[in-house]
């Protein structure tokens, strides 16, 4: 008799409710029933879902869970999507080896210094749109400021970067696993291309320094695609569901657009209100363990849902409101223990100076269409808005 596989989240959902569009509800079923279910998740296999705050938190934190796919029980191949090998891919001692050569270029400080040039790309961009009409805010003005700023910073040249993102696209949400793994092949030659460049020509910028640091080409290839797809894919959803949400509930965005010493609050709710990465790196267990009372065999996979555990009931009262006038603290959009999101600072200096912006600038905006009727994207990882039409007013 065949074995029965357990359910996957549409599955688990009302019919006809839109999982992309709207997955809490489920969550906030799953959560009642218990921390952690194992569930199906479509192209990668069957895993224990962590959808409680604590648990994720333990979850995050326990060194038993690896990042190297290598610890699966069911692991053969990559299946042809991996791009080189990264920090997110990798346990201690490569992960601390691999982090410590970037740490310090995302460093708090070093952030803070590039606040004015990302103002000025975003007021260029604002520049570029129009007084009056409806726009696409994602497509002009949410994707392009993060995607400028990470290829400038390590060094992407502008005539790569339209094709950059498109094949980054179809990894983070791909429309098909063939259309998945020729965006692989198709990234994997392009970055191996341009590292080479920079190691034959050293730019001062941080592929270039990488370049320079004695990675093998693996490492090399993993941590040019790593920090240039985490660049920016979450910092596009960030902005634009920031926008969305305040736009969603006038009473929050006459908040900000009264008071702009509040955007930070809001880009903090908006991380855990609506998580951009959506799901952490699945975990493998390198040996039998108890998680929030679920025995995990060694070998099983983990996913925790950060979105999920960022609206705990226990933690946040009220969750599925969004309230930049809470105190977010704790929220888990940016991970927990070894793997928090380096790139934090640099996603919050974007969303903050974004925002500020487009508040301070375009006062009359407003959504052209229902709040319901977005097109979500959503993968394994992450979920965002495919587009956001805006009426500038």
């Amino acid at each position: 008799m065949a074995r029965l596989t357990h359910p996957t989240l549409q599955q688990l959902a009302p019919d006809g409710h839109d999982m992309a569009r709207d997955p809490y509800p489920v969550y906030a079923m799953l959560r009642a029933k218990g921390p952690v279910h194992r569930v199906l998740v479509p192209g990668s296999g069957e895993c224990l879902l962590v959808v409680a705050r604590d648990a994720a938190r333990a979850a995050l934190s326990d060194r038993r869970l690896r990042n190297d796919i290598r610890h699966s029980s069911s692991w053969e191949t990559d299946g042809g999507h991996a791009v080189g090998r990264n920090m997110l891919q990798s346990d201690p001692p490569q992960h601390t080896t691999l982090r410590r050569l970037v740490a310090e270029h995302f460093a708090p400080r070093r952030i803070a210094a590039l606040r004015p040039a990302i103002e000025a790309v975003a007021d260029g961009l604002l520049a570029d749109l129009p007084r009056l009409g409806t726009v696409d805010l994602v497509s002009r003005f949410a994707l392009p400021l993060p995607v400028t700023v990470i290829c400038e910073l390590l060094g992407v040249p502008v005539a790569d970067r339209a094709d950059f993102h498109s094949c980054s696209n179809q990894l983070v949400v791909p429309a098909s696993s063939q259309a998945a793994a020729a965006a692989a092949a198709d990234l994997t030659g392009f970055l191996t291309e341009l590292t080479a460049r920079k190691a034959a020509a050293p730019d001062g910028t941080l592929l270039a320094d990488l370049a320079a640091a004695g990675l093998t080409a693996e490492e090399l290839l993993g941590m040019a695609f790593l920090l240039l797809v985490a660049g920016h894919e979450t910092t596009v959803n960030l902005i634009s569901g920031t926008v969305h949400a305040l736009l969603a509930d006038p009473s929050q965005l006459a908040l900000v657009q009264n008071d702009l010493s509040l955007v930070p609050a809001a880009v903090e709710e908006s991380l855990r209100h609506n998580a951009p990465v959506h799901a952490a790196a699945f975990r493998f267990a390198a040996e039998p363990l108890d998680l929030a009372g679920t025995h995990v065999a060694a070998g099983e996979a983990v996913q925790v849902s950060l979105a999920a555990a960022s609206r705990d009931p226990l933690y946040f009262p009220d969750p599925d409101r969004f309230d930049l006038t809470r105190r977010p603290q704790g929220h888990l959009a940016f991970g927990h223990g070894l793997h928090h999101c380096l790139g934090a600072a640099l996603a919050r200096m974007e969303a903050t100076v974004a925002l500020s912006l487009l508040v301070r600038q375009r006062r009359s905006m407003t959504l052209t269409t229902d709040p319901a009727l977005l097109n979500w994207r959503s993968g394994t990882l992450v979920r965002g808005l495919g587009e956001l039409p805006i009426d500038m007013g």
